[in-house]
């Protein structure tokens, strides 16, 4: 490679107030409300080990700019202000932080979080995602969520006076979700006007409740009807789909989340978290500990919390690379691919006419873009590239 991508920062947060049946995320539900800490986890200690995990990482980028940091979980706005502010602050310390970086916080829409938003945004927030999942308290219910539809909408308002950005995650294909219902979540969401949204369909993953004890979800053709709905509604309201879940008015589009989907570079601390990491001749891959208990140990009795570290064979780079790079709305430029990694256009020649016979691909030949059909049956496009 002659030039190394653009890296961001992200930061695992692994507690939750409560573990939610869909949710196949590394999260861990609190269980003692009153050790340590009053939020049940032991905030001094998790902060240390990140730091420190930090530390491990900065021979590895040395001299590069961070563009972005995002902090997900789990629930990370359970962390306090002064938490906030002591880990945001020794990141600065420790990286070439770019000035007016994007710092996102995932948050749940509880009371107890929300009364915390100014000093989360004291201590250097500027960007919140709100697991909103549904306004209607019915759904929120059969979700397994701790909070309202009154709850939520009050954490929308809370949020947009104190972050300079405000997406708000929904869910469709919910269980005996109609059309009509969907529409007044969207509609809801849509009378905030933040400047993004996140819309996921409901799938049962495995190792969760909901993949063992199944709940009634709308038919295959009622969810595309609603997805249908969903994107008509948000087109007419501003917002452009860039990704297939994600959707932003002009220039909002989440720079972290960008910098993913074009195969740019990420380090990864905290409980589980996944890093990547490119050098000239090689693109790496990380895995930290996923246990909050054993990632804590590991990083307090050798400083090490790995345990995984390898390089990315040449082999696999293309469909990882096209993996995330066809999620995108408007793709990406055709050589961004051998720029990121390193690897001559010609090793996915196959693939690309392929993809183009099937009108799976844009035409374009400056872009590696998915067409309108590619990116609704984006796993057939994906797999095309798989060997």
């Amino acid at each position: 490679m002659t030039a190394l991508p653009p890296l961001a920062l992200y930061i695992h947060f692994p507690w939750c107030e409560k573990k939610c049946p869909y949710c196949d995320f590394n999260s861990h539900q609190i269980k003692d409300p009153d050790s340590k800490s009053q939020n049940g986890f032991d905030e001094a200690r998790y902060i240390k080990a990140l730091i420190a995990d930090l530390e491990t990482e900065l021979p590895r980028i040395w001299g590069r700019q961070v563009h972005s940091i995002f902090i997900g979980g789990g629930t990370p706005s359970l962390l306090s202000p002064e938490g906030m502010n002591e880990l945001l602050s020794a990141v600065r310390a420790r990286v070439n932080l770019e000035p007016d970086a994007e710092i996102t916080m995932e948050a749940n829409p509880g009371s107890v979080e929300t009364t915390k938003f100014a000093g989360f945004a004291k201590a250097g927030i500027n960007r919140v995602s709100l697991g909103i999942q549904s306004f209607q308290d019915e759904q929120l219910k059969a979700l397994g969520r701790i909070h309202n539809g009154e709850e939520a909408k009050c954490a929308v308002e809370i949020a947009m006076q104190h972050f300079a950005s405000v997406n708000l995650d929904l869910m469709y294909g919910l269980p005996k979700q109609t059309l009509a219902g969907a529409k007044a979540d969207l509609e809801t969401a849509l009378s905030f006007k933040t400047p993004h949204l996140s819309l996921y369909n409901l799938t049962l993953e495995p190792n969760t409740y909901f993949a063992s004890f199944p709940p009634n979800l709308p038919s295959e053709d009622d969810i595309d009807a609603i997805f249908d709905q969903n994107l008509e509604l948000l087109t007419k309201a501003g917002y452009d789909r860039y990704e297939v879940s994600a959707y932003a008015k002009k220039d909002q589009e989440c720079k972290h989340n960008l910098n993913y989907w074009r195969f740019g570079d990420y380090i990864g601390i905290g409980a589980g978290a996944h890093g990547k990491v490119s050098f000239p001749d090689k693109v790496t891959r990380q895995v930290r500990e996923r246990h909050p208990e054993a990632y804590m140990q590991a990083m307090e009795t050798s400083g090490n919390a790995l345990i995984e570290s390898r390089e990315i064979p040449f082999k696999d780079l293309p469909f990882e690379f096209m993996l995330n790079a066809l999620r995108l709305s408007d793709g990406v430029a055709t050589h961004t691919f051998s720029e990121r990694t390193g690897l001559p256009l010609h090793v996915i020649a196959k693939g690309l006419d392929e993809a183009s016979k099937k009108g799976l691909l844009d035409p374009d030949p400056s872009k590696l873009k998915p067409s309108s059909q590619g990116l609704r049956y984006l796993n057939n496009l994906q797999e095309i590239f798989l060997g």
